[in-house]
């Protein structure tokens, strides 16, 4: 790997706009909105603004889910964000999520519009919207499921913005970055697959919102499918992992999830937006039949 020439911090930062990298354009030290833009708004009560990253797919995956299940409340609107071209910058966006972060999700059911932002609080809040869908009631079980739901939003920021930037888009390789997060994520690894060893989902015997938190991180970085890394990571090596992840690949709800919102990979693979059930109708059975 080529090294960085030695690097002595100033006594004082400052933002060099365009310093390298993937996201350098839309990467700034300040939050708010840069332009004015209102988010379109569907039919239904569930209104998403998202992209089909790792963080996307959880909120996608859970509402299919729910719909399988019967709910039919939980019929929704997936619009399209690209966050290459800013569009989570637009005013109407960071009204909904102050972070400037997909998803955002704006449940208008009621008399007032309620804001949901980060992943991970969405899939807590649609589940309890819908009489505790796929979260154990209480007790030890519902800990576990917390616990696991919490550990994927504190775990994944080191896979994806540590790892993932400095192995796939930082503009400079470097050595100790790239360990250092490698190191990280191989015992993330480890911990998931230890769990997994004595359990048949993260929160136990039945499928949970902790599972769907995990998958799109994880289960697509064991198949080989996030940065490229397989190889790198030795990512075969977790066999537990690569279990439970393709057990939960098989759930024609995740399949669907998956495809929302997504823009890249194979064409039968993608639904850019989603506003209706029969979104899916058109090549269904090939975009189901899809691995990546």
């Amino acid at each position: 790997m080529n090294e960085s020439p030695a690097y002595t911090p100033p006594a004082i930062w400052t933002w060099k706009p365009g310093s390298g990298g993937r996201f350098a354009n839309i990467n700034r030290p300040i939050a708010g909105a840069t332009h004015d833009k209102t988010l379109p708004v569907g039919r239904h009560p569930l209104q998403l603004y998202s992209l089909a990253t790792p963080n996307g797919v959880k909120v996608t995956v859970m509402l299919e889910e729910l719909l399988a299940l019967g709910h039919a409340g939980a019929e929704y609107d997936a619009w399209l964000i690209r966050i290459n071209q800013g569009d989570q910058f637009g005013s109407g966006f960071v009204a909904v999520n102050p972070n400037s972060k997909i998803p955002a999700l704006l449940d208008r059911s009621g008399p007032t519009p309620v804001r949901v932002f980060e992943s991970g609080a969405m899939l807590q809040y649609l589940s309890e919207k819908f009489g505790g869908a796929f979260m154990p009631a209480g007790g030890a079980a519902r800990a576990e499921c917390l616990s696991w739901l919490f550990w994927q939003m504190g775990s994944a920021p080191y896979l994806g913005g540590g790892f993932g930037h400095f192995y796939a888009y930082a503009p400079t390789k470097i050595e100790y970055a790239i360990d250092r997060f490698a190191m990280e994520v191989k015992r993330q690894l480890d911990v998931l697959d230890r769990r997994l060893a004595e359990s048949k989902y993260l929160a136990g015997d039945a499928y949970s919102i902790a599972d769907m938190a995990v998958w799109p991180w994880y289960g697509t970085l064991v198949k080989g499918q996030l940065y490229e890394s397989g190889e790198f990571l030795q990512v075969h090596t977790y066999t537990n992992v690569l279990r439970w992840t393709n057990q939960i690949a098989q759930r024609p709800a995740v399949q669907r999830g998956r495809m929302v919102n997504r823009t890249w990979g194979q064409p039968a693979s993608q639904l850019h937006e989603r506003h209706e059930a029969s979104d899916f109708d058109t090549r269904t059975q090939d975009k189901l039949a899809e691995p990546g």
